[in-house]
């Protein structure tokens, strides 16, 4: 597999690459047997085999607390909560990465479609899908499909 940017005809994404985004993140390199140390089934499920949450399951689904969505198995900050929309598609949804260095694509061609697969830039793990062109009406017009087991919320301080 190769990495892809989501639309390679449209560049890349727009995202905040405002001083605190800047930088790509050290990459976290761990065996097989950390992982599974570190992570519950269903997170090694999915952030390590590229597994998915059932829909309409997942802890970030509906959230609307204002904060900073952290990959869980690394930490790396990965999307902020200004970018976060109501998609009804059953996992959390999002116009635009943090920054673009958080993230790599990757051509995704099982289930007999071609998919762009999103990943943390810094762990490899799977976080969920990039779609665009579905109409939703945001900046970027693509939306953001994670796996909110592969997400931790830090919530802003007021």
């Amino acid at each position: 597999m190769t990495s892809t940017s989501p639309n390679p005809s449209a560049g890349t994404p727009s995202a905040d690459t405002g001083p605190e985004a800047s930088g790509a993140p050290e990459p976290v390199r761990r065996s097989d047997a950390e992982w599974r140390e570190r992570l519950s089934p269903e997170e090694y499920s999915v952030l390590r085999l590229g597994g998915t949450e059932r829909p309409y399951t997942g802890e970030y689904t509906d959230e609307k607390t204002v904060g900073v969505y952290s990959c869980r198995a690394c930490g790396t900050e990965l999307f902020r909560s200004e970018t976060k929309f109501d998609s009804h598609c059953g996992w959390p949804s999002f116009y635009a990465p943090l920054a673009e260095d958080r993230v790599r694509y990757i051509s995704d061609r099982s289930l007999g479609m071609v998919r762009t697969e999103v990943r943390c830039a810094a762990c490899d793990g799977h976080l969920g899908h990039v779609f665009e062109g579905e109409g939703y009406g945001t900046p970027t017009d693509q939306r953001y499909c994670i796996n909110s087991v592969s997400l931790r919320l830090q919530p802003e301080r007021s």
